[in-house]
């Protein structure tokens, strides 16, 4: 019979493994803990009109990449490919944005159905932020500060935090005239995936990764140029705001994220310890996304950050952990003496094995010493018959 395996791009999370996750985990939940962020929930199968209309028909995850089939009742499922128009999706539902301003993360796994890579799967997990009903530049600051220092108090090393405005829609208009009408009179030295963005995603094109087509851009117009007065005197504002943290930037004008609904901010956390898949942070200001879901006009600033790039700068395994006790045990009567031992020193705290193999004494000591208990407790029976261990 054939051996079953996980699907390609589906990886197993094994306990050496685990630990390290954990880790990353406990320090998220830390951070938004101390800045009062409350988490929130949301299902892994959502109505696939949420995606298409939140991200964008034309983005490469609704028309790529989503996990979307037709469920019995023969509506249109997808699995998550990203938090944020859920969290939205949730605050609206359940009259959230009329409580006022929420501050709130998630965590959990999402899909793509994309070629899998070192820290790149088709189930990959994120930890995300979104603030909702803040529209003041301090809250831009305030999202990218928090995910600057989880990132510092991980120990991440070589980070660089690239930031750049997308201005609002009329500003974002006004650009893509200028750019499209700039590309297609080079449209012979652009690539292929990038013709055909040239039709449906223009914007997209500036984070093409093909060599010759960045080369290009380089001589193309900016958006920054083609800013209104107020979008440029916000993106001022946050510069200097993260200058006053203490929060080292550099202006990249061809980032642009890569979903629709981003408006103003936008930015990216990156590392040198990663290579071609450096970014481990990205998000930006999304004001028009509420409404776009059916929900009032509601400004919004999020980010999430993928797990398994983490995990992979912080190292596949975690610290070994040792238990306070093994106990060791042989014989009916003991046995049993030993099994509630164990569960009483796991009441009061403490990590406990409790060896269940039945083997003999000498085959007990060998694996308790391989587990690298602190203290060791014998019960056999005449131990068990007269009350007491070794």
């Amino acid at each position: 019979m054939e051996r079953l395996q996980a699907l390609r791009g589906m990886a197993d999370l094994l306990p050496r493994q685990t630990t390290v996750w954990q880790h990353v985990e406990e320090k998220a939940r830390q951070h938004f803990r101390r800045a009062g962020v409350g988490e929130i929930r949301t299902p892994l199968l959502e109505a696939t009109a949420l995606f298409a209309r939140g991200i964008g028909e034309a983005t490469d995850v609704v028309g790529k990449e989503m996990y979307s089939f037709q469920d019995r009742g023969q509506r249109s499922c997808t699995l998550r490919p990203e938090g944020t128009a859920s969290v939205v999706r949730a605050a609206i539902q359940h009259g959230l944005l009329s409580q006022g301003p929420q501050r709130l993360w998630y965590m959990g796994p999402m899909f793509r159905y994309e070629r899998p890579q070192a820290g790149r799967q088709r189930q990959f997990h994120q930890v995300g932020l979104e603030l909702l009903g803040l529209a003041d530049e301090r809250s831009d600051v305030d999202a990218i500060a928090m995910a600057w220092d989880l990132l510092a108090d991980l120990g991440i090393q070589g980070l660089e935090l690239q930031i750049n405005t997308l201005g609002t829609p009329e500003d974002r208009r006004r650009y893509r005239e200028q750019l499209v009408g700039w590309l297609e009179q080079r449209v012979h030295q652009l690539d292929p995936d990038s013709r055909h963005r040239l039709a449906t995603n223009p914007l997209r094109i500036l984070d093409s990764k093909n060599k010759v087509t960045q080369d290009l851009l380089g001589e193309a117009p900016r958006l920054l140029e083609t800013l209104g007065k107020e979008s440029r005197e916000r993106f001022d504002s946050v510069c200097q705001l993260l200058q006053a943290l203490d929060v080292p930037f550099v202006l990249q004008p061809r980032l642009v994220r890569g979903l629709d609904y981003y408006t103003h901010t936008a930015f990216e956390i990156t590392s040198d310890q990663l290579g071609a898949q450096a970014t481990v942070c990205g998000g930006g200001r999304y004001d028009g996304l509420a409404a776009l879901l059916g929900g009032p006009p509601t400004a919004g600033m999020g980010w999430a950050m993928g797990l398994e790039r983490l995990v992979l700068l912080l190292g596949q395994q975690g610290k070994t952990t040792y238990p306070h006790v093994v106990v060791l045990n042989r014989g009916d009567t003991a046995q049993v003496r030993a099994l509630v031992l164990a569960r009483q020193l796991r009441q009061a705290n403490l990590h406990v094995e409790l060896d269940l193999s039945g083997a003999t004494f000498a085959r007990q000591f060998k694996r308790a010493d391989r587990l690298g208990g602190r203290l060791a407790v014998i019960i056999g029976e005449q131990e068990a018959l007269a009350g007491v261990v070794k």
